[in-house]
């Protein structure tokens, strides 16, 4: 066997299979990543605000927006909460979605594996068969006898590249490669930015429940006082029915919010890859979380490589081109070498000598003549999926910029909204204190008074809801500029310092 393998028509078929591919050319487009964004030097057509209004309430400090600064990978660290990070650190160990994004990623580069070895170097395989016959008497003139036969050999067979279809195989797989692994990104950082985002919503939620718990409690005391007062005939009874009618308008409230509340708490279950009915769950307020107070923002020009979703979309845009490249090799001749080289015989003893020595050697070109146009027009299909993917790319690349956009312009008019939010709830607790007392005099009658606590009832939950707003859109600031993945070692060994 080790003599078959050193045979000169065995290295001739290598040798010449391998000078024929180097030699070819790859028809069709060679990829280069698209320049949108190169120019740009703003997210928005108004300078972006260098700091927000600062507000003296918890969550109301000021935020400054540093350009060019990177962003860190555990971004979510910023908010000083060690049981969001340990729920984000068990979330990532037990995520389903992630998991799912990471064998896809994995399958890819098994088949990048198995078909490039296979399309790109020569298919050597070896055979040996021994075999037992008898002949047949009547067509024998030994009258049938019984012999053994021994095969042994090597074939070499090899389409060569000429016109670069397999490269443009290899190169499609890759870029799916490429995909996969920024859909791992994608779902890293939806997965993340989620449960930070349920978490505010949680905190949101426990506060709204507590200051609609605080009125109850303060309604529910006043209707003790105007009861004492209606029996003492001090006030008529409508007084106290309108008094009863506003306790239990706020008692209405708290089952819708207590609802969303444990939904909200399902959701966050199913983020970190738990059963709802788990109760080990961390409990988020407002109070707990600190806002930061330095936001990082890349330069426009970069967040084209630092987006996961256009990132992935340049991959499939990459492996359209790879597929038109397919497309029109196809049309070329298809070039194909075989050889073969062995022995046969009939003892095992004279297998490997000289006169059982045998060998073959083939080629074939192939080309289509007539298909009824079947090349052209999957040519012309490969055509319009290169031109969907780049329309898809730019599309990606302008929703990209309006997430940043609108998330810097949300953090500028949250803090705007908060401040004037608390003045509006200082404003609201003077009048309802101003009320409560002259409703004592005798001065204003019921309908009054609930008008005035209707109002600071609601400037308390307008207040909530604009404390859990500006860290919200601060969480939508860090994923719309793609997270900071690319400061982080583990699932991958992308680099963006090498793009």
């Amino acid at each position: 066997m080790k003599k078959m393998m050193e045979f000169p028509l065995i290295k001739s078929i290598l040798c010449t299979s391998v000078s024929l591919a180097i030699a070819g050319c790859a028809v069709g487009p060679d990829f280069k990543s698209p320049e949108l964004a190169g120019k740009l030097d703003s997210y928005t057509e108004a300078p972006i605000a260098k700091q927000t209004v600062e507000s003296e309430v918890k969550a109301g400090a000021a935020q400054k927006l540093v350009m060019a600064q990177d962003i860190p990978a555990q971004w979510w660290e910023i908010f000083h909460s060690e049981p969001l990070d340990a729920l984000i650190r068990s979330a990532l160990e037990n995520s389903p979605n992630l998991a799912s994004a990471q064998a896809a990623l994995r399958r890819a580069q098994e088949n990048y594996q198995a078909l490039s070895g296979n399309t790109l170097f020569p298919n050597v395989s070896a055979n040996f068969s021994p075999e037992r016959d008898k002949s047949a008497a009547a067509v024998t003139p030994s009258g049938g006898s019984v012999y053994n036969l021994f095969n042994a050999s090597v074939s070499v067979s090899y389409t060569v590249d000429a016109f670069g279809a397999n490269r443009r195989g290899v190169e499609d797989l890759a870029a799916e490669i490429e995909y996969q692994r920024f859909q791992v990104e994608a779902a890293y950082l939806t997965l993340t930015s989620n449960l930070v985002t349920t978490a505010i919503k949680e905190a949101s939620l426990r506060a709204q429940i507590a200051s609609q718990k605080e009125i109850l409690l303060a309604q529910v005391k006043a209707l003790e006082v105007i009861e004492s007062r209606f029996a003492a005939g001090a006030i008529s009874k409508v007084d106290v029915g309108n008094q009863r009618s506003f306790v239990a308008q706020t008692r209405a409230t708290l089952p819708p919010l207590e609802k969303a509340l444990q939904q909200t708490r399902h959701q966050l279950a199913v983020y970190a890859g738990r059963f709802p009915s788990e109760s080990n769950l961390p409990v988020f307020d407002l109070d707990s979380l600190h806002l930061p107070e330095e936001l990082p923002v890349s330069i426009p020009s970069e967040l084209v490589r630092q987006r996961p979703d256009i990132r992935a979309s340049e991959a499939l845009l990459h492996r359209a081109s790879a597929q038109l490249g397919v497309a029109t090799a196809n049309q070329y001749p298809q070039i194909t070498l075989t050889g073969t080289y062995g022995s046969s015989a009939l003892t095992m003893g004279t297998l490997f000598t000289s006169p059982a020595e045998m060998w073959r050697l083939a080629g074939s070109i192939t080309q289509p003549i007539f298909d009824a146009g079947s090349l052209s027009a999957k040519r012309r299909a490969a055509v319009a999926l290169y031109d969907q993917q780049d329309a898809n790319y730019r599309s990606t690349v302008l929703s990209a910029f309006q997430n940043v956009a609108d998330s810097l312009q949300a953090l500028e008019f949250d803090a705007l909204t908060l401040k004037q939010q608390v003045e509006v709830t200082a404003i609201a607790k003077k009048n309802l204190d101003l009320a409560n007392l002259q409703f004592g005099f005798g001065a204003i009658n019921s309908l009054t008074l609930l008008d005035v606590k209707r109002t600071y009832q609601k400037a308390l939950i307008d207040l909530v809801i604009a404390k859990a707003a500006r860290y919200a859109d601060t969480v939508a600031l860090f994923q719309s500029l793609g997270g900071g993945w690319w400061n982080r070692s583990e699932l991958h060994d992308i680099s963006i310092k090498n793009d």
